[in-house]
Parts: C-alpha cells; sequence; structure tokens
C-alpha cells in the first residue's frame, strides 16, 4: 500500500513539473524508433544511500576540521572524490544506450502482453545493471556484448490500440549513491483483442455446411464398396474383394464437406454493444480452433470467407477496432 501511494505521488509531481518544465520531464511527448540516450536528457539526484553517504562525508568533515587532524581530512576528501566520479561513472552506464527495436503480440484484453525490447549501445563501452522500469514492473541487464534483448509484462484491460506508455531506464552503478535515469516513451501501440465471452452457445453454421462427409471416387478416406460402374478407373478396382463377390467392386472414398459457418452481427441481437463483440470473438477463436473456414459478418464490412491464423487476426482485429 505504501508502495502505491508512492508512485501514486511521483506520478502527480511528474505531471505537475510536465506542465511546468515539459522539456525537463518528456513526460508526454512520444517518440519514434530508435530513441538514443545522451547526456543533455540523462538526469541525475542521489538515492537514500547517497543522502546518508553524504551526511556522513560531512560529519568527518567537521570532525576533521575541529580536531585538525590531516589524515581525517584526506579520508574526507578521498571519498568524497570517489562520489562524485561514481556520478560521473553512473551516468556514462546510460550515455549511448539506444532503444531499437520494440515487439508484442497482440493479446486478449485482461491479459497481461510481453513487451520484447531491443537495446544496443553506441559508445563500444559495456553498460552495467541497467534497470528498465515500467509503473512497479522491473527488469535488469546489462549490455556487454553490444547489444541485449529485454522482456517486460505491461498490463490490458480494453480492447482497441493502447499505447505502450512511459517507461525508465536508470542506473545506480557502481555504488549505489546516484540514480542516473531518463524516460522512455516509444510511439508504439499495443493491439489488444476483445474479451472473448466465456460461456457462448454453439457455433452457427451456414453457407449449406454439415461437417460432414460425401463419398467420391478420389478423397482422403476409405468410404466402401460399391459396385463397378461404366467408366470407373481400372486402379481403383478391388480385385481380391471382386473375386470373393464373383462381381467387379470398386473401392470409394470419402471427401469430407467443407465446414463453413458464418459469423453475423445480426445473430447477436438482443445483447449490448460489448457483448456482441465478445460473442463474436469468441465464436472466432471455437472457429478457427476446429478448423472450420468461416466469414465475419460487421456492419459495413465483411471478413472472409477464409480460416487459418492470419484469417483469425484479422476478424480479431476488426472487432478490436469497432467503435
Amino acid at each position: 500500500m505504501i508502495a502505491a501511494a508512492s508512485q501514486a505521488l511521483r506520478d502527480r509531481l511528474l505531471q505537475w513539473a510536465e506542465r511546468r518544465l515539459p522539456a525537463l520531464t518528456r513526460w508526454r511527448a512520444a517518440e519514434p524508433l530508435p530513441i538514443a540516450l545522451h547526456p543533455r536528457r540523462i538526469y541525475v539526484l542521489p538515492t537514500g544511500f547517497g543522502l546518508m553517504f553524504g551526511a556522513m562525508l560531512v560529519t568527518m568533515l567537521l570532525g576533521a576540521l575541529n580536531f585538525n587532524n590531516n589524515a581525517a581530512l584526506m579520508l574526507t576528501f578521498l571519498l568524497a572524490g570517489a562520489v562524485v566520479l561514481s556520478m560521473g561513472r553512473g551516468v556514462r552506464m546510460i550515455d549511448g544506450v539506444r532503444l531499437v527495436a520494440l515487439r508484442v503480440e497482440p493479446v486478449h484484453a485482461g491479459s497481461p502482453a510481453t513487451v520484447e525490447l531491443q537495446f544496443e549501445e553506441s559508445t563500444g563501452a559495456p553498460k552495467r545493471q541497467l534497470e528498465l522500469s515500467y509503473g512497479a514492473r522491473q527488469a535488469i541487464f546489462d549490455l556487454a556484448d553490444g547489444a541485449a534483448r529485454v522482456a517486460i509484462v505491461i498490463p490490458t484491460e480494453r480492447r482497441g490500440l493502447q499505447p505502450i506508455g512511459r517507461m525508465t531506464l536508470a542506473c545506480e552503478y557502481p555504488f549505489g549513491l546516484f540514480r542516473a535515469w531518463s524516460v522512455l516513451h516509444p510511439d508504439v501501440r499495443l493491439l489488444v483483442y476483445p474479451r472473448p465471452e466465456a460461456k457462448a452457445p454453439p457455433l452457427p453454421r451456414g453457407g449449406g455446411a454439415t461437417g460432414s462427409s460425401k463419398a467420391s471416387p478420389i478423397g482422403e478416406d476409405w468410404h466402401a464398396l460399391r459396385e463397378y460402374r461404366h467408366g470407373d478407373p481400372r486402379r481403383l478396382v478391388a480385385w481380391r474383394a471382386s473375386a470373393r463377390a464373383e462381381r467387379l467392386l470398386v473401392r470409394e472414398f470419402a471427401t469430407p464437406r467443407e465446414n463453413r459457418v458464418e459469423l453475423t452481427w445480426a445473430a447477436t441481437e438482443g445483447l449490448s454493444h460489448e457483448q456482441r463483440i465478445a460473442r463474436l470473438a469468441r465464436w472466432v477463436i471455437d472457429a478457427s480452433h476446429a478448423g472450420a473456414t468461416f466469414a465475419l459478418h460487421l456492419p459495413g464490412e465483411t471478413l472472409g470467407p477464409d480460416r487459418g491464423p492470419d484469417h483469425r487476426h484479422r476478424c480479431l482485429r476488426a472487432l478490436a477496432l469497432m467503435p
């Protein structure tokens, strides 16, 4: 609860700062990829540990001056110099980092989406202990070989195109005395499919679909034997069965009939707008899993008939983007 309250307070402070100093916080503007970080957009503040360490150095300085202790003064200034160098070192850990690619697969509303980000560095120096934060979620990684892929999970709530939002790349290397950070706001949006209805009626069928099979001289599965008819290919004659029956018999195969499904907006009459979309989303998923050929009829748009993952994606995308 305390962490959530502190995060809410931080967000309000950043929003206030954006209204006053938009160039400093970069809180609103989304940027196209690639996003390159440089010193002018990297900010540094002492951590809690750094403040305590600074108070200790001030105490050491006052004590050394009070007792005129040169050794204590030298130790104090050596530690202070290390503190200043660590601040610059932390900034250099972020300087030159580039977000070059971002990949995320569509998910259904309510399901978490995994965002894969690809980082590169352009300075030639390895980057250590980089921390990517998205709300309360964090991922720590290194850029030791010049490139790294980082995965972070973001929540989804509503269907449609959802902005990825703002992320923070920070570093407290090497001593944790200072926190250097920069805000990343990629101009990328995630496609969120509608949340499918939990329990939907069976698939409506149309277009002459039966789901059964019909007999054919050439098909996939053996069906039965029948009397020879003039014109039947000789390769289909069942010679052993014909010898036993003392008449010519021909092998007949069964070809499954096309499992055709028609999904129409009118079939969801009586439901609310979002419930109609949820039911059609469930039917699209069920029809795709059944391997059926299906068409989706929406107001002003018809998709299909077709089948396969690409057709399912087109149908779910059309439902996600409905007004």
